[in-house]
């Protein structure tokens, strides 16, 4: 029996599955009472609503997970890749053509299938849960500008890939590791000028009691920032965030129109002294560092793979291409896939107690932070108590009662500092 077949196939069933027992386990954890240490998060009927936000958010993933998984298994077992290839190949197009072809049309195949399950998620789970501010015109503009951008980023990125390993023979991997290094680094840069304003309006805070509160902490931890937008996040969703973006010039801090309504002056800072604690933590960097260590590993596997011919008899394939190995290749790293997402999900959970502890430690006003977490989650409709192992799975940042216990321990331990 072929290796590589097994080898992806039980992947994809366990990382199914995993998903299943995980999703399953914390449905089963949701008790009717509020965690002792968060009564003052929910009213009761906010709770109950927050409980089936969950159950219906679950109930859904589990069908489009199905869905995804008879799909490729449906297309992988039915020859699919293999009568696609045929097709491409009778075209008659340069490879690398061909490949950016074979690939797009599968992702865009892939894209239109999928896309009753994203209107369903907007338009009636988001509706009934009142989050959902997207109209149907603002939807369609979202998708073809979503298109548009794959169109002229992704494909150059594609095609370049795909001719390196058609012609710069063993170190293929390495210069495709330093152009594609280049182009993420280039996207941090100019992500914050030229894409984000593609889909949300960046308006300048205008002057007042929260610009001047947010400019007097920025300087008193010696942070530098030109700028602070407000992001018209209210046209998508009710739902609130805040991020920091971009290095340099182009740095940028940006809160939803949403969290600046619900949220005082005080917590707003609090916040943003949190986004600021990742960037002065040098989480960011760091992100940025495990990314490109990622890239550079998965090519070199890549280069070792993809003249394999099992790996292309795995797939029912008459001809080995550079452009279906990488698809393959991209299965077959599933499980090495599902264990770095646990440990960066582990890392980004201890960045974020070390970012509200640079909060609590720098803000004159620590209990702010943990106010402003609490509000997040009840205008989310958080889920207060997930399972443990679902959290180990799939939370980048820590539960709540976690955080809330932290920062408190920590306002006990020693009074706020001031730089």
């Amino acid at each position: 029996m072929n290796a590589y077949f097994v080898i992806i196939l039980v992947a994809v069933l366990f990382e199914y599955a995993l998903d299943v027992v995980a999703n399953a386990l914390n449905l089963r954890a949701m008790k009717p009472e509020m965690p002792a240490a968060l009564q003052d998060v929910y009213k009761a009927d906010e709770y109950r609503k927050s409980q089936e936000y969950t159950r219906a958010t679950t109930r859904f993933g589990f069908v489009t997970g199905i869905f995804s998984l008879v799909l490729l298994l449906g297309f992988w077992f039915l020859g699919g890749f293999n009568f696609l290839d045929e097709v491409m190949r009778g075209w008659d197009f340069p490879i690398v053509v061909t490949g950016v072809l074979y690939i797009g049309i599968l992702v865009l195949a892939y894209s239109v299938v999928s896309l009753p399950f994203s209107i369903y998620s907007t338009f009636v789970i988001e509706e009934r849960f009142g989050f959902n501010k997207t109209t149907p015109r603002t939807f369609v503009a979202d998708l073809l500008k979503g298109l548009a951008l794959a169109a002229v980023l992704g494909v150059p990125v594609l095609a370049g890939i795909l001719a390196f390993f058609e012609y710069a023979g063993a170190l293929a991997w390495l210069y495709c590791w330093a152009a594609v290094t280049l182009f993420m680094l280039a996207l941090e840069f100019v992500a914050p000028t030229w894409i984000m304003p593609l889909f949300n309006k960046f308006t300048p805070l205008e002057t007042g009691q929260l610009r001047d509160a947010i400019m007097e902490y920025a300087r008193g931890v010696d942070f530098k920032v030109n700028n602070i937008f407000v992001i018209d996040g209210s046209k998508r969703s009710s739902k609130a965030n805040a991020f920091f973006t971009g290095f340099g010039r182009n740095k940028r801090i940006a809160l939803f129109d949403t969290l600046i309504e619900k949220h005082t002056v005080s917590e707003l800072v609090a916040v943003l002294a949190h986004e600021i604690g990742h960037y002065k933590k040098k989480h960011i960097l760091q992100g940025i560092v495990v990314r490109v260590a990622n890239t550079g590993a998965v090519f070199f596997l890549l280069s070792i793979v993809l003249g394999s011919t099992g790996l292309y008899d795995a797939f029912f394939m008459d001809e080995q291409s550079t452009y279906s190995g990488l698809l393959f290749f991209a299965l077959l790293y599933t499980p090495v896939n599902v264990v770095l997402s646990v440990v960066l999900n582990v890392v980004s959970r201890k960045h974020e107690y070390e970012a509200d502890r640079w909060s609590a430690e720098t803000y004159e006003e620590p209990a702010s932070l943990v106010e402003s977490l609490k509000k997040l989650s009840a205008e989310n409709l958080s889920n207060l108590d997930p399972h443990p192992f679902f959290v180990f799975l799939n939370y980048s940042h820590p539960p709540l009662l976690n955080r809330v216990e932290a920062i408190e321990r920590r306002g006990k331990q020693e009074p706020a500092l001031r730089n």
